[in-house]
């Protein structure tokens, strides 16, 4: 929900509904947009207008949507989105022909080039009239709905655009069978070989300038815990999570060029085999998919599934795939033990090689759990998918631009806010009980005291009383585990110098890097997705089984993978 100023007197709220087919409702997302037009959803009035989009490039298919929506007898404004392409391929179409027809204003733009959204204003301005009435189809006859919109299109001077013959081309490699898989593989291996190659030179940069203005307002104030709490709490703290920033733009500005280009939605028709295979469908594909930048919105993007027996299958196991959260921690811990060495020539490396066995083995539990639920307790027949294919699109800067902007922001909010007061917090507790008036060493700090009580627990996977508290604090957020050891390192000033990575090596050895890794895979380390869950299945029943198999699931193969290792 938004705002939109459309003279210099008015504003109206915009409320955006999820794309349908029709206005049979089939998943939440579908019920959610039929509640909303029919003023039936809980605080929020019927709407006074509505804004159609459709896609230009594919009338007579997109048209179907419009006679029940016309139906509603809401006024309308039909706006035909990309206009560029369907130019440029040659097509057109006679806008007020086709306003005839419809007997609502239709007009062309294109979203992309920003052509068009004047005219959108000024027909909200006028407040668009009521749309003439016309003999629509019955609302929910698709089959009368196909040939109204056939008729409609075929007197509207529509000519339809010639079809891309490069994406055909490119669908020919793309969906293959043999080379599909291989070359979406190849991509994966590129994504992250250039984390760690692109991003270096980057996060070196921030670290300097972190480290650099800690020196500074380390040097203009005099000593005292005012200071300690901004050097070594917040400086030291949040600014280890936030070096590894580019890391997570690199990440974000593949995912946006491959989302751009068309690429994506070819990605999760391949992975329909696969998901076939654990008794999922394709639209499970794009939630687990999402879930690498945040679970959370993934797990809200489950209801675009129809079968309620596959959504919460899907909003289980989403939180097993690598989210952005996570690669901060997986950086520091392969960094720091994972030696950089060629594989596929200078193409690929060991530590690329690592990060990607991370990612494989969290889609590998949520594959073989989602198989293990569906033919339990959620067993049910299969849905087909069906997927509407974009054409291929070079992407474009600016958009990528600013998706990226968007996601720094959203970083450094939750740096500046959660992890902030995490930060805070646990120098408080690294500073308390004093004696004296001085506070007594770190290991007899109330923090100290913490991760000593559980430390019992977890030295049989090879961890230390700071990763104790480290795993406490990353029940905030997951990346809060770095700012959390960082604040520790940085209050046991002989490892300041050193820096977090020589300082954790000094603590743990392979086989416990490596078991922390595997747990910060599996657990589910963030009380937001928790709530999310609660929220969207209705039930504290499945977040609490959800927590308890991950955390279940992190601890024994941590412990397998400490036990092997440390014998090798």
């Amino acid at each position: 929900m938004g705002t939109a100023r459309i003279d210099l007197m008015r504003e109206v709220t915009l409320i955006d509904l999820p794309g349908v087919y029709s206005l049979e409702p089939r998943s939440e997302d579908e019920q959610v947009t039929n509640d909303v037009l029919a003023g039936k959803m809980p605080d929020l009035p019927k709407p006074d207008a509505i804004l159609l989009i459709l896609d230009a490039t594919s009338l007579a298919r997109h048209l179907m949507l419009a006679a029940p929506i016309l139906s509603l007898g809401i006024p309308t404004l039909v706006i035909l989105n990309m206009a560029d392409d369907l130019t440029s391929r040659g097509g057109s179409v006679d806008t007020a022909l086709l306003s005839t027809q419809l007997g609502a204003p239709v007009v062309l733009v294109s979203a992309v080039q920003g052509t068009g959204l004047d005219e959108v204003r000024r027909l909200l301005a006028k407040m668009i009239p009521k749309p003439v009435r016309i003999e629509l189809p019955v609302l929910n006859n698709m089959p009368s709905c196909r040939t109204w919109s056939g008729k409609v299109v075929a007197n509207s001077g529509y000519s339809k655009p010639a079809p891309p013959e490069w994406t055909y081309r490119l669908d020919r490699l793309f969906l293959h069978p043999l080379w599909g898989p291989l070359t979406f593989l190849f991509v994966i291996l590129a994504v992250f070989q250039s984390i760690f190659t692109f991003a270096k030179p980057l996060m070196d940069l921030v670290q300097l300038g972190i480290q650099t203005s800690g020196g500074w307002i380390q040097a203009l104030m005099p000593e005292s815990w005012l200071r300690s709490l901004l050097v070594e709490g917040v400086w030291t703290g949040v600014g280890s999570v936030v070096v590894f920033l580019p890391q997570i733009l690199i990440l974000f500005a593949f995912i946006a060029v491959l989302e751009d280009s068309g690429y994506l939605a070819r990605a999760a028709v391949i992975a329909d085999r696969t998901m076939a295979k654990v008794g999922l469908q394709g639209k499970s594909f794009i939630p687990l998919l999402s879930a690498y930048a945040c679970a959370i919105p993934a797990i809200l993007s489950t209801r675009t599934i129809e079968n309620k027996r596959d959504r919460i299958a899907t909003i289980l196991v989403t939180p097993l795939m690598t989210c952005s959260a996570r690669l901060p921690v997986y950086t520091m811990l392969i960094a720091a033990f994972i030696p950089d060495k060629p594989l596929l020539g200078p193409f690929f490396g060991t530590r690329a090689a690592m990060m990607l066995g991370l990612y494989v083995l969290g889609f590998a539990a949520a594959a073989m759990t989602a198989r293990l639920l569906k033919s339990t307790i959620f067993r049910s027949e299969k849905t087909l998918f069906v997927l509407e294919l974009p054409p291929y699109r070079i992407p474009r800067l600016s958009s990528i631009f600013y998706r990226l902007l968007d996601r720094a922001k959203v970083f450094l909010k939750r740096a500046s806010t959660t992890i902030l007061v995490t930060m805070v917090v646990l120098w408080i507790m690294a500073h308390l009980p004093q004696q004296n008036g001085v506070a007594v060493p770190i290991e007899q700090s109330y923090a100290g005291q913490l991760g000593k009580f559980i430390e019992p627990a977890i030295l049989p996977l090879g961890f230390n009383w700071k990763i104790g508290v480290g795993l406490i604090s990353s029940l905030a957020a997951r990346e809060v585990i770095v700012g959390t050891l960082g604040t520790i390192y940085g209050i046991q000033g002989d490892k300041e110098a050193e820096g977090l990575q020589k300082a954790l090596q000094q603590d743990l050895n392979l086989a416990s890097a490596v078991a922390l890794l595997i747990f910060f895979a599996f657990a589910l380390q963030c009380i937001s997705t928790i709530a999310v869950v609660r929220r969207e299945t209705g039930s504290w029943t499945w977040p609490i089984l959800q927590f308890s198999y991950m955390a279940f699931l992190a601890y024994v193969c941590s412990w397998l993978a400490y036990t092997i290792l440390s014998r090798i």
